[in-house]
This record gives C-alpha cells, sequence and structure tokens, in this order.
C-alpha cells in the first residue's frame, strides 16, 4: 500500500506541532492535517462519507468534524501505510469494548507529554515524582502509567517510583519529602488518593497533588468541588491540581486550581451541542467537548469526547461530568450535579 504523499516529509510533519507559535500556525497544521486524514485515514474518510460531508467544503478549522471517541473501541484508527510500534488501550468496565490507540511514534506522545509538563511545572529533575496509580497499573496499556514511568525517570530522584496499594510506604516517603524540603510531585488516580487521605492525612507543604483518573467504581462518584474539599483539608495543600486526557490523545492539559484545565499550543477544546454533533457552542455554554490534538499525526487529531464541558473566553475550559451509559473511563471525570 502507498503511504500518503505527505508522510514522505515525516521529520518535518513531526515537528510542527511543537513549533506552533499562534493561530496561524495552528490553523494552517489543522488543515494540512484534516486534508490528509479526509483522503488516506479510512475510518475518518468513511466517517466523513457516512455524515455526507464533502471534504472540499471544509474551508477552516472550527468547521473540521471531529471523530466519535466510540470508533476507537472497534476500528482500526491508523492513516493507511503505517504500523504501530506502541498500542495504548483504555481502561473500562468489566466486560466493556475498551478503546485502542495505534502509535507508530512513540517519541512524539514523550515529547508532548514533556513539553508541555515542563511549561507548566518546569524539569522533572526538579521534582520527586510520585505514582499512586492502582487499577492503572494493575493492566497494561495505560497511556498515563507510560507517561508516568517516563517522568518518573526523567526526575533522577532515587525515591521516585510508581505505587500500587503502599499506602504506607507513600506516607513513609511523603514524611520524607517534607523533613528534606523536596519539591514532591503525587500524581494519583482520585479513588487512591482519598484513601490515603483516609488512612495518612498529614500536612504537605513542599507536595503538589495532582487528581486524575476518577472513581473506576471502587468508590461513589463526587463533585470535583468535594474532592478538592477533602483533599485540601487532609494534607493542608492550597490548591489541587489536575491533568485531563485519554487513551485516544496524545496531548494532555493541565489544571493548577480550580478545575480550569489550559492546553498546550498544539490542543485546542471547543464544545459542540449536544443534541446535534456539528453545532457548536459559544463560549460559557456547556455541552459536550470535541479536541483538536495536532500531536496525534497518525491516529486522528479531531476527537468528539463523551465528556460534558464549557470553554472560557481564553481557551481554558472545565470538565464538567460525562454522558449518561457512557463508560467509566478516562482522566479526571467526575459527575457534576
Amino acid at each position: 500500500m502507498k503511504a500518503p504523499p505527505l508522510l514522505a516529509a515525516v521529520p518535518q510533519l513531526l515537528e510542527r506541532p511543537f513549533a506552533i507559535d499562534g493561530p496561524d500556525a495552528f490553523n494552517a497544521l489543522a488543515m494540512d492535517l484534516f486534508r490528509l486524514h479526509a483522503t488516506h485515514n479510512p475510518v475518518y474518510r468513511g466517517f466523513l462519507d457516512a455524515a455526507r460531508i464533502d471534504p472540499a467544503t471544509v474551508k477552516e478549522p472550527n468547521a473540521i468534524p471531529c471523530l466519535p471517541i466510540t470508533l476507537f473501541r472497534n476500528q482500526h484508527v491508523l492513516l493507511e501505510g503505517l504500523d504501530p510500534k506502541l498500542t495504548f488501550t483504555s481502561s473500562g468496565t468489566t466486560g466493556a469494548v475498551t478503546s485502542h490507540h495505534h502509535v507508530p511514534w512513540p517519541e512524539v506522545y514523550e515529547r508532548s507529554f514533556f513539553t508541555s509538563f515542563k511549561t507548566v511545572y518546569g524539569d522533572p529533575k526538579e521534582w520527586r515524582i510520585l505514582a499512586l496509580l492502582p487499577a492503572y497499573l494493575e493492566r497494561t496499556g495505560s497511556s498515563l502509567v507510560y507517561m508516568a514511568e517516563k517522568l518518573i525517570a526523567a526526575s533522577g530522584d532515587p525515591l521516585s517510583g510508581t505505587y500500587l496499594y503502599k499506602y504506607s510506604e507513600l506516607a513513609d516517603v511523603l514524611r520524607r519529602s517534607e523533613l528534606e524540603g523536596r519539591m514532591t510531585l503525587l500524581l494519583g488516580v482520585t479513588f487512591a488518593l482519598l484513601d490515603l487521605a483516609e488512612q495518612f492525612p498529614m500536612p504537605l507543604k513542599h507536595t503538589v497533588i495532582m487528581e486524575t483518573g476518577g472513581m473506576k467504581g471502587r468508590r461513589p462518584e463526587i463533585v470535583r468541588e468535594e474532592l478538592h474539599r477533602i483533599l485540601i483539608s487532609a494534607f493542608g495543600v492550597p490548591t489541587i491540581h489536575s491533568e485531563y486526557g485519554m487513551t485516544e490523545l496524545l496531548s494532555q492539559a493541565w489544571s493548577t486550581s480550580d478545575g480550569i484545565y489550559r492546553c498546550p499550543p498544539w490542543m485546542q477544546v471547543r464544545i459542540r451541542d449536544v443534541n446535534d454533533p456539528f453545532a457548536k457552542e459559544t463560549d460559557g455554554r456547556t455541552g459536550a467537548i470535541d479536541v483538536i490534538d495536532l500531536a496525534n499525526i497518525a491516529s486522528c487529531p479531531f476527537i468528539s469526547t463523551q465528556d460534558l464541558g464549557r470553554r472560557n473566553a481564553d481557551g481554558s475550559f472545565e470538565v464538567l461530568g460525562r454522558f449518561d451509559h457512557s463508560d467509566v473511563r478516562g482522566c479526571n471525570l467526575l459527575v457534576e450535579n
């Protein structure tokens, strides 16, 4: 099978997301990738055909149709002529069909999360990084675990590491970090952070707590504000940080307070009408989240999620919950009343 012509210049193509310096560069790459996928991605092309959308009529990024995320469950979403080096899989309820994200260039994913992490938090070498990720560590193919392990290795700290249910051992490391005055990042799945808060509450002056991943069916879902209140009370931190990402994306948005997420330059969120997938909501209105992730060069950069949210005028956004009857999976998806 003949590879797409644009892939003849792969090195340049892989650099372009990380060279974006403003709206014009973002829009230009978005349109280039739209034309590439509309022609050479069989699943995306089939989606456009089924929706009776002529790619020639799409003239600007805001009009680019987003692929329903559910197609990653039962379709091989990938540009023709490419083979994956990694395949990430989503978590899900027992018996659920999970998503598969085929990744030909793992270095693009690594560059994406390292670059955006450094922009918000600085060099990983400045941190002791502790990952409390049961549920994710208990299966294979987690993109979150892949990111956490790479960041842990980059920290170079001998006490950085992943923890399954070793709450006592983790608490000892946190106490040591406090005594040493060591900047520490605790990345935890939501239900495990609540377990830690109940069993080992302690004041943490040098630790950033970052929650992700939801309850995974281990605890009743609660609203974000209540979760953050519990963790702030247990650990004496001023705010709780969050990470928004998912199996089907190669980029993350980060929140440093109040559940307000900010995207790296190569990622944008927009909001669609919950009843019409091709109608856009204005800033400030609640709807379903669509993501343009220009690091998703090989699979699909245009993803229609099952998350509910609200976009702000500056491009930041909030995650407010998930559609009814959708799988309990993904990162930081709490149901809001």
